[in-house]
């Protein structure tokens, strides 16, 4: 389950932990463990600075993946063009900074997005043939290009190891995938994702990108 709370609440969590944990000297508070913030995105001369979606405040954005390589990912979408990005980031609120340490999915001029809250859990998508897969909870849905949709039963997603795989079948169809943690780059959408995908559908190898929902 992806865990998605507006950025005044997800501050006020954090500052309650850090209270508690200074009244019990035994027990200090936990670390605070990456959620998924989603809004828009913009560079402000050298700062990022992010506003969460349906909410007017903002706040400054601090990229602590390996070597930058999330500002790095977002500017070959347009960040250092001076564009305005949709971005879902894994991060922390600390310091009074957002800091970000891997990403969901980034796109262009995208408004906020629903989270999938419990109707889909991922989504993954290709060009040349163009495909979208959308995995809920009680099915998997496939659509190609001038093809009919591939409707399966939703099967269990191994999950393990920070990616997922999932096999699922029906009389008439079998649909494999496997997401696999790494940044996606598709210039067809100028948009990039947190996952690989590769998704076999009645021996079709499709690969695209994938993202959690």
């Amino acid at each position: 389950m992806i865990f998605r709370l507006p950025l005044l609440t997800v501050l006020a969590l954090c500052t309650a932990g850090a209270v508690n944990g200074a009244l019990a000297d035994e027990s200090p508070a936990p670390l605070a463990q990456p959620r998924l913030a989603y809004g828009q995105m913009a560079r402000m001369g050298d700062k990022l600075v992010f506003a969460p979606c349906r909410d007017r405040s903002y706040i400054m954005m601090e990229d602590v993946s390996p070597e930058g390589a999330l500002t790095r990912s977002l500017e070959q979408i347009g960040l250092a063009e001076g564009k305005k990005l949709y971005v879902e980031l894994w991060a922390v609120l600390e310091g009074g900074a957002l800091r970000a340490s891997a990403l969901n999915m980034a796109q262009q001029e995208g408004r906020c997005q629903q989270p999938g809250l419990g109707e889909e859990t991922w989504r993954a998508t290709g060009n040349a043939p163009g495909w979208l897969l959308a995995l809920g909870t009680e099915k998997a849905v496939l659509k190609r290009a001038e093809q009919p949709d591939v409707v399966l039963p939703m099967a269990t997603v191994d999950a393990s190891g920070g990616g997922a795989q999932m096999v699922a079948s029906s009389a008439e169809h079998r649909l494999s995938l496997k997401f696999e943690p790494a940044l996606c780059h598709d210039t067809a959408r100028a948009a990039i994702y947190g996952w690989l995908a590769q998704v076999t559908v009645d021996g079709q190898v499709l690969a695209g990108c994938a993202w959690q929902r």
